[in-house]
């Protein structure tokens, strides 16, 4: 028995060296792909309207540096998400500021938009880019759009102006990298 174990710890430090190997081989492989995803990110965003934006968005994302096309929609899609989660926390802080009856009755109405934006619509679009399914998400890119659009419609002068432009710009870049997804 005594044998058995000394056999195993004579073989100790060439299965380490081993080992190390292994993984610094692997952990060398993972920064070449690093510029391979930089050339995709860059590709991909070159393709969609208001590209700097895009390459801004998903070259600050730690997830963009080693994912692919369909990892690269999802980011912007969860980039989306957030920015709509902070709009209706926005909206909600409006509200409970506000002494006007009539715009808060119009911030309500905006809120209740943005709810199932948030809840729903968005996390099922991150679930259909996550099964492949590029058509839907793509779909719920427009129909968020409208949602948006129909919140600002109630006012002559929206305060939720900028935050909903800069919503569309990133709508209208998910959108075209869905496209792209779609296309091949």
């Amino acid at each position: 028995m005594k044998r058995a174990s000394t056999n195993f710890m004579s073989f100790f430090p060439l299965y380490t060296l081993l080992l190390s190997c292994f993984f610094l081989q692997h952990t060398q492989s993972f920064t070449i792909p690093n510029a391979e995803v930089d050339d995709l990110v860059d590709d991909i965003c070159k393709k969609t309207p208001n590209s700097d934006l895009c390459s801004s968005i998903l070259h600050s994302s730690p997830q963009a540096k080693t994912t692919d096309a369909k990892g690269i929609a999802t980011i912007m899609v969860s980039d989306i998400l957030q920015n709509a989660t902070n709009t209706l926390n926005y909206i909600q802080v409006l509200v409970s500021q506000t002494k006007d009856l009539q715009l808060q009755r119009k911030l309500s109405i905006c809120a209740e938009t943005y709810i199932p934006l948030v809840k729903t619509v968005l996390p099922q679009a991150i679930d259909s880019i996550n099964q492949k399914k590029y058509g839907l998400a793509a779909y719920s890119m427009v129909y968020i759009g409208k949602e948006i659009d129909s919140c600002n419609k109630q006012f002559s002068s929206s305060p939720l102006g900028d935050r909903t432009s800069f919503l569309h710009k990133l709508l209208d870049i998910a959108a075209a990298i869905l496209k792209q997804l779609i296309s091949g």
